[in-house]
């Protein structure tokens, strides 16, 4: 527990000066900076947040990449039961999955598992560091099925149609962009494809997760209810996370 706290202190003190993994701006075309303008509110900002509002929800600050060591901690899978979370995702040799945020390939490489021979996973982050440090830990542990891509800030710049499953854990709260970010991971679902949002539970407190760096199911529907994705299910049986997945529509709802 104090673990937690001292590397909230830690990864929030560091983006004060840093704003990454899906979080920086870039100047686009008038109609898009517009939209945009429309779409979000900004104001001073809390302690814990950069100023940026979406749908009534303040964004919160992100880790940089000096603290990925935290990423890999031994008591990761004690804490978060990644174990378990793998049994809901249910993957299957041969499907092509996108890690959202990847960090340092925690979570990818064990999708890799699951889902090899055949299988892909697309491991995107927007640190050129974070993707290094991703890259040679897959070296390191002989993993050929993770291709490693740098995004950016608004787009997850995967084919359209070519995965079967996109997940974000712990991420979505800390997108400066999250309607852009979420309409490409849609664009990049085949029809019937699955989104999968990881976050801390808003709805408890007993959580020791900074208020703006939870999320509850209520507001994670409401957000993705702007996209074309069905609900179909919330998970709660991880420790502090669940795991709310919805489906692609049709494709033609897509376009």
């Amino acid at each position: 527990m104090k673990r937690i706290q001292l590397f909230l202190q830690y990864g929030l003190f560091v983006c004060t000066f840093l704003f990454c993994s899906w979080a920086l701006a870039q100047p686009g075309s008038k109609s898009v900076q517009t939209d945009t303008a429309e779409r979000y509110k900004l104001s001073a900002g809390s302690a814990d947040g950069i100023g940026k509002s979406y749908m009534g929800r303040e964004i919160a600050r992100v880790m940089g990449y000096q603290a990925a060591s935290w990423l890999e901690r031994s008591e990761r899978e004690q804490e978060e039961r990644t174990d378990l979370l793998l049994k809901v995702l249910a993957l299957k040799p041969g499907m092509v999955v996108a890690d959202v945020g990847a960090g340092t390939g925690y979570l990818s490489r064990r999708m890799a598992r699951a889902v090899a021979p055949t299988g892909r996973v697309f491991a995107l982050d927007i640190q050129p560091e974070m993707i290094s440090i991703l890259k040679r830990m897959s070296s390191d542990a002989n993993f050929t099925n993770i291709d490693a891509r740098l995004g950016s800030e608004q787009d997850v710049k995967l084919p359209a149609s070519s995965i079967d499953l996109a997940i974000m854990v712990d991420v979505y709260h800390e997108l400066a962009f999250p309607h852009e970010v979420l309409a490409s991971i849609v664009r990049a679902l085949k029809p019937g494809g699955q989104l999968v949002f990881v976050e801390y539970k808003a709805e408890d407190p007993n959580v020791p997760i900074k208020y703006l760096h939870k999320m509850s199911e209520s507001q994670i529907k409401l957000e993705a209810a702007r996209h074309p994705l069905i609900w179909e299910k919330t998970v709660a049986t991880l420790p502090w996370q669940h795991v709310v997945i919805f489906r692609a529509g049709k494709q033609a709802d897509r376009n």
